[in-house]
């Protein structure tokens, strides 16, 4: 018996739609769809051209497309945000939600890139290699150098999020002591003089839990107050841990660095036995709708994050004009919202 290979030929692959095909199926010129799709007010388009442009498109699933754009404007419509080494919480998410929708509003396409094992002016090398318009740095690490190198790759804007200027980028000034500061002020007034400081042990947190631990210690100065370190992982088995050895520390508060740390000791602190607020004064930070379901409720440090939409607004103005003046902002407001775990 013999066999004979027959080989069956891969159907064509379709050519995408062109802008040329939208316009076919509005009834207008490839320029009226190119200002439409574009978002430009060079021309005015009326509204039911607008429409019908746009419901062209989506019947046949045409997008712009990207380089081409880039080629006409001069420069991409790309903002880079490196990826969080750790999951962000949900106060930054929402933060980040905002911004994302605020850019995509200007006509911007947000990238968030994850660089594995590098950071700082490493990792600035990395993120120049997509030639975006604009990079937004949370936390630290990115130095003068790193801001020169995406600055010749055709970045427009360089904006950091963090507790430092860098020489050549825009700033926002996120003022973590402060958080810290005004847990410290509070516990001390409410009595408290052993207090334990939570700093958490993931990776990336240091950037956010250094400053805070700084503010209490700051707050603490000069008084009667003593301030514990205390290291911990975002774990049950870490929390249980530190819970078992709590009355050998002899700490009669602690800042947890943020509501969801403070949820988790807690819990494991009742699990022990230790009364909260009587034995323990137990204060968060963000102020999450769930610490107010918790029984006893939780006090917590409200912080107003920047506008989403404000920086969107810069990094549009600097990506226009390029020569416009380094913005510097210290943002972060905090305030002490008293409940029952304090």
């Amino acid at each position: 018996m013999r066999y004979v290979m027959v080989q069956i030929p891969e159907p064509p692959v379709p050519s995408p739609p062109t802008s040329a095909d939208v316009a076919r199926l509005a009834g207008v010129s490839r320029a009226t769809v190119s200002y439409v799709l574009n978002n430009s007010s060079a021309v005015r388009i009326s509204e039911p051209t607008r429409r019908r442009v746009h419901e062209a498109a989506r019947e046949l699933g045409y997008v712009p497309h990207a380089a081409a754009r880039s080629l006409r404007a001069g420069h991409s419509r790309m903002v880079l945000m490196p990826a969080p080494a750790t999951p962000a919480g949900p106060l930054y998410s929402r933060f980040i939600d905002e911004l994302q929708w605020a850019l995509g509003r200007l006509d911007y396409t947000v990238v968030q890139h994850g660089t594995l094992g590098a950071h700082g002016d490493e990792a600035a090398r990395a993120w120049a290699e997509l030639r975006p318009a604009a990079v937004l740095v949370p936390g630290s690490g990115l130095g003068p150098e790193g801001v020169a190198v995406l600055r010749r790759a055709g970045a427009r804007a360089v904006v950091t999020l963090g507790s430092e200027f860098v020489e050549g980028a825009h700033a926002l000034l996120m003022d973590h002591e402060a958080v810290g500061h005004r847990a410290g002020v509070h516990l001390h007034a409410r009595g408290r003089r052993r207090i334990g400081v939570v700093v958490p042990e993931e990776r990336g947190l240091d950037v956010f839990s250094r400053p805070r631990l700084a503010g209490v210690r700051r707050a603490l100065d000069g008084t009667d107050g003593i301030v514990t370190e205390l290291p911990l992982a975002y774990q049950e088995r870490s929390a249980a841990r530190l819970a078992a050895r709590w009355r050998g520390l002899g700490l009669d508060a602690v800042f947890a660095f943020n509501d969801e740390y403070a949820m988790l000791l807690m819990r494991a602190l009742q699990d022990e036995g230790v009364r909260i607020p009587e034995d323990t004064a137990v204060v968060g930070a963000d102020d999450l709708l769930l610490g107010r379901l918790l029984r006893p409720r939780l006090s917590t440090v409200h912080i107003e994050l920047p506008s989403g939409r404000d920086l969107a607004e810069l990094v549009d103005r600097a990506v226009r004009d390029p020569g416009t003046p380094l913005q510097r902002h210290r943002v972060l407001g905090a305030t002490v919202v008293h409940r029952e775990s304090s």
